[in-house]
Order: C-alpha cells, then structure tokens, then sequence
C-alpha cells in the first residue's frame, strides 16, 4: 500500500479502494480552517500573473503566492486535458471518480474542499492562470454533474505557473497536477431549530371565547 501525505504527489488513479481510504483519513486531518476569499485571491493571482518588470524573478525563484494552502492537508491528482484547453480527456474520468469516491467517504463528508489548479511555466504567465481557474472550474463540473458531489462542498481556484509544484523543473508535468485540498468543514445545519419552528407555525390557532 502506498504511503500518502499532505504533500504526495501520487495520483489517485494510482492507489487502490483501501489507500484512497488512507487519503480519506490523512484529507480529514483539517486543524485549522483558513478564512480565505477566494474570488480576491483570484484576483491576486492574476495581477501577479501581468507582472513584466526587469526585476520580476524567474518561475523558479517566485515565491508562492499563497503559501498558507501548503498548511492544509491535500492530495495531487494527474488528470489529463486537451491540449491548451480545459477539456478533460475520457481516460480520467475514472480519475476523477475515484476522488469522488474519496469525497464521500464517511470520514470527509462534513468536510469542503478546494480545487487547485496548476499549469506548468510554459507559455504566457496571464493565460496560464486563466487555463488553470477553467480547469479547476472543469473538475467542480464533473464531480458536481457526474459524480453529484454537493456544489456547496466545492470551491475552485487556478493558480497557473504562481505556485509551482516543482520550482526546481519549472516545465515539468508534475506542475499540471490538480490539488484537492481540506478547506474547511460544513457548518452546522440550523435543521433542528427550523423544524420546530415550522411545528410552530403549524400548531392550531388557539380559538377565542
């Protein structure tokens, strides 16, 4: 059975029913929940990515843009795209029901999840991003559409060539690998408190003498 941490680089198409239980176990590990805004760090993503100064450092040397993910508990997965576009190829679908087979494992379901999205430095800086957000955007779809992931347990962001996977090979492949990372887990639903409110509400007028 193979060895699976916060930081593996294995795919999951690579581990068998009973290592996606260890992903399972390892991805519930969430100790503390980030506050993060996801559409500003969007935002931040891009103007960096439109960055052309003389000073600019290059791909390997850029500090991640969003360092405090690496503190979530997370898990990579190699799914293949048409070349340049967000279109999944028909081999990874399999991929990508085997992680939504993870999802709904006992121990993740009160659990959300980010989609990272990474594209290898290669390319313009800008577009990458923009490839990166449609192809984390394209694995929410399937998981939600095909594999009826609840939306509210998903978040996406693309990161394009802003966080290497591997800065020492910047045009490696491992950099176009997706991150499936612990965000935070469900609130609490108000059920109990909205039921007896409705049995309230249908408790008979009480009749006037």
């Amino acid at each position: 059975m193979p060895t699976v941490s916060a930081r593996c680089t294995k795919s999951i198409a690579d581990v068998g029913y009973r290592a996606q239980d260890d992903v399972a176990t390892r991805l519930s590990g969430l100790e503390t929940p980030l506050e993060l805004d996801i559409p500003a760090l969007r935002q931040q993503v891009l103007e960096r990515s439109k960055q052309r100064g003389k000073n600019e450092p290059p791909p390997n040397k850029r500090p991640p843009i969003a360092p405090e993910l690496n503190k979530l508990p997370s898990f990579n997965v190699d799914i293949q795209f048409d070349t340049d576009t967000p279109i999944v190829r028909p081999e990874s679908y399999q991929t990508i029901g085997r992680l939504a087979d993870t999802l709904v494992n006992s121990a993740l379901l009160n659990y959300t999840f980010l989609i990272v999205g990474h594209v290898e430095s290669t390319g313009r800086r800008d577009h990458n991003v923009f490839l990166s957000q449609r192809r984390a955007d394209a694995i929410r779809d399937i998981l939600v559409n095909t594999f009826k992931i609840s939306a509210k347990r998903l978040q996406s962001v693309g990161l394009g060539e802003e966080q290497l996977l591997d800065p020492a090979r910047p045009n490696g492949a491992v950099n176009a690998q997706t991150q499936i990372m612990t965000l935070a887990k469900v609130p609490e639903q108000a059920e109990p408190a909205a039921a007896a409110k409705g049995a309230a509400a249908k408790k008979p007028a009480k009749k006037k003498h």
